[in-house]
């Protein structure tokens, strides 16, 4: 049934982008398109030139963004100039998310569409590779900003060459906070300087939380730098900043854990001498109560340190509302756990 749904969204949008491009093709004469078809490269970068500053634009930029992590940094960025849609709220997995009614006229509004991209919005991805592909929208998935020697593999003989999460690296998120600046600038020029001063700012705060991480991490014993989660989010994390990592799923939530699943991460627990292990925000508790129970039938406890954001950020007020506050909150939680 979601297929179908996905396929029902589609045909949708091909049709609008269909008609807008009959709308568009509707007022040329055949006498026109010859003359339009004489204008030389060099003509249209001269006409695009004529002045020195870019005119500013009758209404706000429109964005859409996916997820928190990319709305929020767009939102530093872009401050008051934009007008910003935020699609995947707290507690929404990126992996599973169908596009609703209301996300389509979104998208039909849109003058940018930013998203993570990496197979991370498994069910969107056709449909934004569409309208990009079919109108003046400009839309970017800013994972692809990122070189591929820096990404993590994945399942790369399935056609999913790249792990999506990103975000948990912050030196990672500095190239994205680059790339939604520069495409902010290209699509609103006459605000230029504006986002550039907002993401110098912005990547300022980032190497601070950067060093954040890497300062707190010293209060973990070396030997208990091991994040036990429900799905194989923190990869990029546990690179940056040091820690081993082991999930009953893996790098989406596209399917299920098995019984055996939690019970090799149960073994794991149990010969490691794993203090702790963490739920998700977007993930069921289940899976990691199944495997504190796994770990008791043989002897030995493990604690639940705490809950932390993997996929989605924190309600608003929660202090993990933020991608800044998302990112402390959860080294905070970890230190708490594992830490002397």
């Amino acid at each position: 049934m979601r297929k179908l749904y996905v396929w029902i969204i589609a045909i949708t949008l091909m049709v609008f982008l269909a008609a807008c491009g009959g709308q568009a093709n509707s007022g040329e004469t055949e006498g026109e398109t010859g003359a339009n078809s004489e204008i030389t490269e060099g003509e249209a970068i001269a006409d695009t030139s004529v002045g020195s500053e870019a005119a500013p634009r009758e209404t706000p930029l429109n964005v859409v963004a996916t997820t928190g992590q990319i709305a929020d940094t767009t939102r530093n960025i872009g401050g008051d100039t934009i007008e910003l849609v935020e699609l995947l709220g707290p507690g929404i997995d990126p992996h599973t998310y169908v596009a609703t009614e209301g996300d389509i006229s979104a998208f039909q509004n849109a003058d940018v569409i930013l998203y993570n991209g990496l197979h991370l919005e498994a069910q969107l991805e056709r449909v934004l590779e569409q309208i990009g592909d079919g109108g003046d929208t400009i839309v970017v998935p800013v994972g692809e900003s990122i070189d591929e020697l820096s990404l993590l593999n994945w399942e790369p003989e399935a056609g999913l060459p790249f792990d999506p999460h990103i975000w948990n690296d912050v030196r990672l998120w500095i190239e994205v906070s680059n790339a939604i600046r520069d495409t902010l600038v290209d699509a609103d020029p006459a605000n230029a300087d504006l986002y550039e001063a907002n993401a110098t700012d912005y990547i300022q705060q980032l190497e601070e939380l950067h060093e954040y991480i890497l300062a707190e991490r010293e209060k973990i014993p070396q030997e208990q730098r091991v994040l036990v989660t429900a799905h194989d989010a923190f990869g990029y994390y546990a690179r940056a900043y040091g820690f081993a990592v082991e999930a009953v799923q893996g790098i989406s939530t596209e399917s299920e854990a098995s019984t055996a699943d939690i019970q090799t991460l149960a073994d794991i627990v149990v010969e490691n001498g794993v203090p702790a292990m963490f739920i998700e925000t977007t993930i069921s508790p289940r899976t990691i109560e199944a495997v504190q129970e796994a770990v008791r039938a043989q002897g030995q406890e493990v604690e639940v340190g705490g809950t932390i954001y993997s996929d989605a950020m924190g309600e608003p007020g929660s202090g993990a509302d933020t991608y800044i506050g998302m990112m402390r909150h959860n080294i905070d939680t970890i230190v708490g756990a594992l830490g002397e």
